[in-house]
């Protein structure tokens, strides 16, 4: 018989960002806490180095480009607990400023995980969110300045308040197409296949909201945040955040308290609710 305690998923998160996420939840979460991670060596050695902080972590595998893992980690969310009540969706992947991929194969990979990853998670873990639950999405501050760089109609179709995610994903897989022909630019698309992949996570958030309120989902919240520029793996420990203050805005929203009026559907920064585009 399933158990009725609480339960969070963090996706991506054996280190960095996701990892300070699973510790915070830890120790300010009422639930159980699954840290998730597409190696199973080094999952199970995050979890054992906060048990080593008294923090106790469950494990299970998570590679979100995966779809068999993804059904396995529903499936063992289902039976164990019965329902979700936190999920932050914190996997995602960066070619290096360095990467001498052509940027044809940057847009369909980063695409790929960050956006249809993260989209197949949420189609997956959904169903079994309960009322109030929270889902935070960690989008990038690089989304604002993409959009900024897309071309005016290429921007209203992203803001289209009335975009359904269909429309979304037509949107995404023409970016990818459109690089793949080397005609991205001339299309009125920027050449950040990580800040598109971004966008998509953000506008992603918003279309999910919109959905959970149209069907008049019980206190259900979505929202997107940037976490800020965080000394990672990601940034080449370059970001002058600690992993524990990149985790602070992700936090905050996976643990909004019963029915919240704002944020509902927005993306934030620094705790704050940032003007999208």
């Amino acid at each position: 018989m399933a158990s009725t305690k609480k339960v969070a998923v963090v996706t991506g998160s054996n280190k960095g960002i996701g990892y300070a996420i699973v510790r915070a939840l830890c120790q300010k979460f009422d639930g159980d806490v699954i840290l998730t991670s597409r190696d199973e060596g080094r999952g199970k050695e995050a979890v054992k180095e906060l048990n080593g902080e008294g923090l106790n972590p469950k494990f299970h595998l998570l590679d979100i480009d995966d779809v068999a893992t993804v059904d396995r980690l529903h499936d063992f969310v289902q039976q164990e607990y019965g329902g979700l009540d936190v999920l932050v969706n914190n996997a995602g992947i960066a070619y290096k400023n360095s990467s001498t991929a052509p940027f044809s194969e940057q847009a369909e990979v980063t695409v790929k995980s960050n956006f249809w990853g993260t989209l197949n998670v949420c189609d997956k873990l959904f169903p079994l969110l309960r009322p109030h639950a929270r889902v935070s999405n960690v989008s990038s501050m690089v989304s604002q300045m993409t959009i900024k760089k897309c071309s005016n109609e290429v921007q209203e179709r992203f803001k289209d308040p009335y975009l359904t995610m269909d429309g979304l994903k037509k949107l995404m897989t023409e970016f990818v197409s459109l690089a793949k022909e080397g005609k991205h630019e001339a299309a009125g698309w920027p050449s950040s296949a990580y800040g598109v992949s971004k966008v998509g996570v953000t506008v992603m958030s918003m279309i999910q909201q919109r959905q959970f309120d149209a069907e008049g989902k019980e206190d259900i919240i979505v929202n997107a945040c940037c976490p800020g520029y965080v000394n990672t793996d990601m940034s080449s420990h370059k970001g002058h955040k600690t992993i524990d203050q990149g985790a602070e805005t992700p936090v905050m929203l996976a643990l909004i308290p019963p029915n919240a009026t704002s944020p509902r559907g927005e993306y934030l920064s620094e705790k704050q609710v940032q003007k999208w585009g």
